[in-house]
């Protein structure tokens, strides 16, 4: 048989740590529910026309063939692809059901995505996002942009995590600036901008050149992208460097909206920071990103934006703004670096002796009597010595051992095996300490 080794970008939790997504998962989704947000699952499979509409992405879009497919069939296959977000197939998803959706609507969604990219620490191929979004019809309100990021902040305070502070620039800001500049493709000098963090400033000088920008212009770019304040006061220093346009204006009144009345409710939420760009086309508006306090070098673990023309069919057209929580990368960050471990490895909280094969069916009643109280319970897989089947539980992190009688003069017991302590126990009312009954998260 030949040697099996790891799919690299394609990550695989042991049960601990598959536990401690888990958990986050579902906090994560209790703080959405508790915003009014629905669940919403789209399809793994989009047709690529759909995926690449928005952006140069085709280099990250895995697409989708049936092995013995026709090559009829394999040509229809090649124009699928797995989706590499869960906003553009949300765009889709709205669109179709449009008419029976009531808006604003607020979605969440919490999927895996596939994308294309170099596997490293903390980025993978295959990986799960934890999403929300607002759209409506025709019009979107400003006050939007400012909810989502307390939103997305409140659900990443509830995860054993190291602080995220949430950076956030707006699209109309840097496009109106790089207007004043005269700069004939925004988007395109957006996409070099955003570079920033992985290539620093003077490769993205030499790639704005490269994209027929003076060395004056290249400089005023960066020059805006090192702007970061923990206020509005970013406005004043904009104006300093001496561009003018509407769409900036526009812009720096947005950002400032946004920064103040997040930062009201929520002091400090909101650092603005004009070097955020995000790469994707579709943005028109406010932008985010999140960074993990000590893991700034590895990127955002959250991201998002306004997007104001994504979601159109003819005269239809249906603004949003949403923020995505990489739960796979910041998992992936922190079991890396140590920094998350899970209490034990399995769920169960109690193994139910065996006396022997014979009596195996009062050690299931104990374990079901257990069960129905709500206590993860095993029943140990063999009727061996009980130091054996002690040592068993040990093995696998289970922290009591329950003895059933073994004549009808004897009573209950459970042992700790942590402690050695052991007492008489009625598997109708006992129960474990509060800690013990589900595995923990720990952190150092």
């Amino acid at each position: 048989m030949a040697r099996v080794t790891p799919l690299s970008g394609f990550p695989e939790w042991l049960p601990g740590e598959q536990f401690i997504e888990n958990t986050f998962v579902e906090r994560v989704r209790r703080v959405f529910e508790l915003h009014g947000f629905a669940p919403v699952e789209t399809r793994a499979v989009e047709p690529l026309d759909q995926l690449l509409r928005k952006g140069e992405t085709s280099k990250e879009v895995y697409t989708l063939r049936r092995l013995q497919a026709s090559e009829e069939a394999a040509a229809e296959a090649e124009r699928l692809g797995l989706h590499f977000d869960l906003t553009v197939p949300f765009a889709r998803y709205v669109l179709e059901n449009a008419g029976r959706l009531q808006f604003p609507f607020r979605r969440y969604q919490i999927q895996k995505v596939w994308r294309g990219e170099r596997p490293q620490e903390g980025r993978y191929r295959e990986f799960r996002q934890a999403d929300i979004d607002i759209v409506d019809r025709d019009t979107l309100a400003l006050h939007y942009d400012y909810e989502l990021p307390v939103v997305a902040a409140e659900a990443l305070a509830a995860l054993p995590i190291p602080q995220v502070v949430i950076h956030t620039s707006n699209r109309k800001l840097a496009q109106g600036f790089y207007r004043g500049l005269e700069i004939a493709d925004p988007p395109a000098v957006l996409r070099v901008v955003d570079k920033l963090d992985k290539i620093g400033a003077s490769r993205v000088a030499e790639e704005l050149v490269g994209l027929g920008l003076s060395d004056a212009q290249a400089k005023a770019c960066l020059s805006l992208a090192e702007i970061a304040t923990p206020d509005a006061a970013f406005a004043d220093a904009v104006r300093r460097l001496g561009v003018t346009d509407p769409l900036l204006d526009e812009g720096l009144d947005e950002l400032t909206l946004v920064m103040e009345a997040a930062n009201g409710l929520v002091p400090g939420l909101l650092l603005a920071d004009l070097s955020i760009a995000r790469g994707l086309d579709y943005y028109t508006g406010t932008v985010y990103e999140a960074k993990m306090r000590g893991y700034e070098q590895s990127g955002a673990v959250g991201a998002g934006g306004r997007y104001d023309n994504l979601a159109e069919s003819g005269s239809d057209r249906f603004p949003g703004v949403g923020v995505s929580l990489g739960i796979t990368r910041i998992l992936g960050l922190l079991f890396g670096a140590g920094a998350l471990s899970a209490s034990r490895q399995v769920p169960a909280c109690v193994l139910v002796a065996v006396t022997a094969e014979e009596t195996r069916g009062a050690s299931d009643a104990v374990a079901a009597a257990l069960r129905r109280r709500g206590i993860a319970t095993e029943v140990a897989p063999a009727a061996a010595k009980f130091g054996k089947q002690i040592r068993h539980a040990d093995r696998r992190g289970i922290p009591f051992v329950w003895f059933p009688p073994s004549s009808p003069a004897d009573q209950h017991e459970v042992k700790d095996i942590r402690s050695g302590d052991q007492a008489v126990a009625d598997p109708q009312t006992w129960e474990p300490p509060a800690t013990d009954r589900v595995p923990d998260i720990l952190t150092p």
